[in-house]
């Protein structure tokens, strides 16, 4: 094993490759992973998390709340995601940024599996969730301590495993932030120092937070440049707050493409825009001269936004918001700056 950064080259999941070669990338995504609390896994068996049935017809039901399920919340059968991604390269896409970190179950061996079987490159993320996830035993692990984890997990092997990450992150926050997820944070800051990977961060859910997230950054001497501000479309709503986080350098990322509900279970109090939303605002930051920092996934999450449960699934951007993209007057150049140009030069290590 060697204890470097592949400098130049993007990390998978099965091996380093040319940035030429990762092609159109969903940049936030989830395969593996259980989202459900750890106060819900201590409640529920692991079978029904695993092995309760969702029926197709249950989606709708499932995305307003009127029904729940434990199991929604659990992606782990290979052979269903592998379809999945399969169908995503039918659509034309080639990567994924697979973003299950500590305390959402990450299954480093079970990804190399899904990227054999599928033909997909996938990148691994690395770190940590919020702190309601997190091990107990975080809570004294000092800033270095976290730090030297996600160097080894970027250079030597992820989760007890050989397998390593590519990217650092979701690095997980709330609002208000809290003092571990903020030790958290300072050990990504010098993991990215150390590595030259690109950050992604998991911003809580206020319209101040992701603001407060670039001015820690800054305040650490890291680039705004290669700092991801995820789930903008759940977090910011107003054009000109938008385009006030770009006017900082950060990359902004609208990564829950599909979800078309209004209902958003996470935080009731606001409207989830739909697709068209998203392009429009995604137009405005354009038109500001933001095409560089634009970044787009969907960020499944759930069994029900999966096509083999009655959702739209990985396929979904490539199927079908691209031709929407262009019936919207996006050009192709501006569209492949989106999905390849921008992750090849973020997932590129430096």
């Amino acid at each position: 094993m060697s204890d470097v950064v592949a400098r130049s080259k993007v990390q998978t999941v099965t091996g380093p490759i040319e940035p030429g070669d990762l092609g159109k990338t969903l940049m936030h995504e989830h395969l593996l992973i259980d989202l459900n609390p750890p106060r819900v896994r201590n409640d529920v068996p692991d079978a029904e998390r695993r092995d309760t049935v969702i029926e197709a017809c249950d989606c709708f039901k499932l995305n307003w709340n009127q029904k729940s399920s434990p199991a929604n919340f659990r992606l782990h059968d290979l052979g269903v995601l592998t379809r999945e991604l399969r169908e995503m390269r039918a659509a034309g896409g080639n990567s994924l940024v697979e973003l299950t970190v500590g305390g959402l179950e990450p299954d480093p061996e079970g990804l190399v599996a899904l990227a054999q079987a599928s033909g997909v490159h996938i990148i691994m993320g690395c770190g940590h969730y919020v702190d309601e996830y997190q091990d107990p035993a975080n809570t004294s692990r000092t800033v270095e301590n976290f730090a030297a984890e996600m160097i080894a997990q970027l250079t030597v092997g992820a989760w007890g495993t050989t397998v390593k990450a590519g990217i650092i992150g979701e690095i997980g926050c709330q609002s208000p932030w809290t003092e571990q997820e903020k030790r958290v944070m300072r050990g990504a800051l010098l993991a990215q120092q150390h590595t030259g990977a690109a950050l992604n961060v998991h911003p809580g859910r206020s319209v101040s937070q992701p603001f407060e997230v670039v001015d820690f950054v800054r305040a650490c001497g890291n680039p705004t440049s290669r700092l991801i501000i995820s789930h903008i479309d759940r977090t910011l709503f107003e054009r000109d707050d938008i385009l006030r986080l770009a006017d900082t350098g950060c990359m902004i990322e609208f990564d829950l493409f599909g979800w078309e509900t209004t209902n958003y279970s996470p935080n009731p109090a606001i409207d989830m825009p739909n697709d068209g939303v998203r392009l429009r605002l995604i137009r405005a930051l354009l038109d500001r001269g933001h095409l560089e920092q634009v970044l787009i996934s969907h960020d499944i999450c759930m069994r029900s936004r999966l096509c083999h449960f009655g959702g739209h699934g990985y396929q979904h951007i490539f199927a079908n918001v691209v031709p929407l993209m262009l019936r919207r007057n996006f050009s192709q150049a501006e569209i492949d700056t989106i999905l390849v140009t921008n992750p090849a030069r973020l997932l590129t290590l430096q």
